[in-house]
């Protein structure tokens, strides 16, 4: 079993938890864990880019000259793509970027990601994150007592509203729920500092 020190907020340690193997320690899945990204990631995508095509572009209604024996080539519209100001031809329209994948190949990216975390010494195990103010000093100085100088994500079982105080004017932290964790998220972040409640949340959603 996974062994993991639990520290509390001055950094020093409180006590050993066990991990479960089948969550912290499997042999991870890149290829899952490549397609869970993408498909975060193409969840994001507003998909309300659109160009004009001729139809749609304003004037053009007359024919610009006669057919025959002006000796220049035959036109039908101004609005024609060969126009400047004419329709887009092929140009992107508003479209659905969502991807699918099967619950299994999610649970797998996600547990991927925990043991990419646990194996590389960027995961933190806090006894509890109970903050008497919500400054950002309070949690800059939580990041120097764990030593921790990069991207940081909290994950808490509940909501912390001191926490999210204190660190919503750090552009390198982020807190979130453990019932919200995700791939896209955890790879984004350097360190991941998870409560111990949440610890045993996240095990109880993925067993």
């Amino acid at each position: 079993m996974a062994k993991q020190k639990v520290l509390n907020v001055k950094g020093e340690q409180v006590k050993d938890i066990t991990l479960s193997d089948s969550i912290w320690k499997i042999t991870p899945n890149d290829a899952v864990l490549y397609d869970a990204v993408v498909l975060a990631q193409a969840s994001l995508r507003s998909g309300t880019h659109d160009t004009k095509t001729r139809s749609e572009v304003s004037g053009g209604g007359r024919k610009p000259w006669k057919q025959k024996g002006t000796g220049r080539a035959r036109q039908g519209s101004i609005r024609a793509p060969q126009w400047r100001g004419g329709g887009i031809v092929f140009g992107p329209h508003p479209r659905d970027y969502d991807k699918k994948m099967n619950r299994k190949e999610r649970r797998l990216a996600l547990k991927s990601a925990l043991t990419y975390k646990f194996l590389d010494k960027e995961l933190i195990v806090l006894d509890s994150i109970e903050l008497a103010e919500g400054k950002t000093k309070v949690a800059l100085e939580i990041l120097k007592n764990l030593k921790l100088d990069d991207t940081t994500m909290f994950v808490t079982k509940e909501e912390n509203e001191n926490l999210v105080l204190a660190t919503r004017n750090l552009g390198d932290l982020n807190v979130i729920l453990s019932r919200n964790i995700n791939v896209l998220e955890i790879l984004r972040s350097k360190y991941l500092v998870v409560t111990e409640d949440a610890i045993a949340d996240i095990e109880e959603a993925l067993k």
